[in-house]
């Protein structure tokens, strides 16, 4: 007796000769097509235990259909395969019912798995698809060729249970792709749990990590659980682990050599079934030089590294970005907004030293201050300069050029505070450089409302220097008004 029986639906016969021969040596019993219109008959009939389909077929797109399926059938699981091999496919998928995404090229065994493993799953388990609309849960937005790497990337990773490092500056979205990782993986029924190290206090980010026991310390009048056990089944995301002390470092390591843990004060070893995602804006690996990170504890947790991007590396996603935060926004109950070429423009050659989260609550202020439906380039270059303008009165100075000179001081302490009595590691005045070099003149000339004659003078530079710079750095300089 068949183990069940499988609809196959896929415009290229050599799949579905592939997918016949395969899933019958497997006891399943197959029927295949090559247009959804034959697909959507059989469905109806009530025919099929699950159906596996590619996305793009002669007469309609399985993204249009899977709707339809699921309204009639609820409880039929759909494997969605696609050549389109980017996270973009595969959350249209999750979002559409599909029990699995599937990218080709395709490994057959991981397929039968699939399919034996939706086959025995209850049927209330078999959709668990984000809720929303289509845009609403897409966490990652960008048509880049930098974001298109990231997502073949993730994609491939949705199906796995490696432990995942992401890399990249404040403000880029690593706890976002950490998060998609969860939600459209194969833990997506298991809870996410998210702890940013950097938050916590040193002494007590053990006991947060691994929970304790009771008097296992001054003040631990009852057992507590930790992250890890809440997480069970599911997710664990470690953020800004650069942060981390060595001990929880040691433990951390034991969880990822033998799947293990004890709680603080504990002796019996409580096994961990959780996926480790860990993210940090810091170079582990000069850490691991200074000795403050542990290097067998980086490779471990390191096995796909993943850079996401800052947003001066792909400012061509502005305009896509800043679309999706005004249409947040009117959804929250902020009227409609639109921005046109001219300002549109200036964004896009704007250093966004905040990345991804600064261009988010412009578009938030954007939305809640101007009352003007499309946002033009005096408004922009207003925005853009009040970070400089008002450095005086952030930080207690009397004029803009003391602000700006109090704010770069604080800038460079933050990079040579970290070092404290040890040696700089080698080329940091040239990194140091690459980095501030742009905000600087910006804010000085944004401080001095373009005169740049001002500007050199607050800077101590030559105004031709300072020229030089402004047109190999292509800073948008900005007029004072008349």
């Amino acid at each position: 007796m068949p183990a069940g029986s499988i609809l196959v639906a896929d415009d290229d016969a050599a799949i579905r000769t592939v997918l016949n021969q395969a899933l019958s040596r497997a006891g399943y019993e197959v029927r295949s097509t090559g247009n959804a219109a034959t697909l959507w008959r059989w469905v109806s009939q009530g025919d099929g235990d699950l159906v596996i389909t590619d996305v793009v077929m002669p007469d309609e797109n399985a993204f249009d259909l899977l709707p339809r399926i699921k309204k009639l059938r609820p409880d039929l699981p759909i494997v969605v395969m696609s050549a389109q091999n980017t996270f973009m496919t595969a959350i249209r998928a999750s979002e559409r019912g599909a029990y699995e995404y599937l990218p080709k090229p395709f490994d057959l065994k991981e397929l039968i798995a699939i399919v034996g493993r939706a086959m025995s799953e209850p049927k209330e388990r078999a959709t668990p698809a984000p809720k929303g609309e289509e845009f609403d849960s897409i966490p990652l937005v960008g048509r880049s060729p930098a974001m298109q790497e990231i997502y073949r990337v993730l994609a491939r990773l949705m199906q796995t249970d490696l432990t995942v490092m992401i890399t990249g500056e404040s403000g880029t979205g690593k706890e976002l792709v950490a998060r998609a990782l969860h939600d459209y993986g194969k833990r997506r029924a298991g809870p996410f749990v998210a702890i940013n190290m950097a938050a916590i206090p040193r002494d007590l980010i053990e006991s947060d990590l691994f929970g304790h026991e009771k008097g296992a310390f001054t003040g631990a009048n009852s057992r507590a659980s930790g992250r890890f056990e809440q997480s069970e089944g599911g997710t664990l995301f470690l953020d800004e682990i650069g942060d981390m002390p060595m001990e929880a470092q040691t433990r951390l390591l034991r969880v990822l050599q033998q799947g293990e843990y004890t709680t603080v004060g504990g002796r019996t070893p409580i096994k961990a079934n959780v996926r480790i995602v860990a993210a940090t804006n810091k170079d582990l690996r000069i850490l691991i030089q200074q000795g403050l990170f542990r290097e067998d504890l980086f490779f471990r947790l390191n096995v796909v590294p993943l850079r996401l991007p800052p947003l001066r590396e792909r400012t061509e996603d502005v305009p896509d970005l800043l679309r999706h935060f005004f249409a947040l926004a009117e959804r929250e109950g902020l009227p409609p907004k639109q921005i046109d070429q001219p300002a549109l423009d200036r964004l896009k050659h704007y250093r966004w030293p905040g990345n991804v989260r600064e261009l988010e609550n412009l578009a938030r202020r954007l939305a809640a201050l101007y009352p003007q439906e499309v946002i033009n380039l005096g408004v922009i270059d207003t925005e853009l300069a009040q970070p400089a303008v008002m450095l005086a009165e952030e930080h207690g100075a009397s004029n803009p050029d003391e602000g700006l000179s109090v704010s770069v001081e604080r800038h460079l302490n933050r990079y040579f505070g970290a070092f404290q009595n040890d040696l700089p590691p080698p080329g940091l005045y040239h990194r140091i450089l690459r980095e501030i070099e742009y905000p600087l003149l910006s804010a000085a000339l944004a401080a001095t409302r373009g005169n740049q004659i001002r500007a050199a003078e607050l800077l101590g530079v030559n105004r031709n220097t300072l020229r030089k710079k402004i047109r190999d750095l292509d800073i948008q300089v900005i007029r004072a008004s008349s």
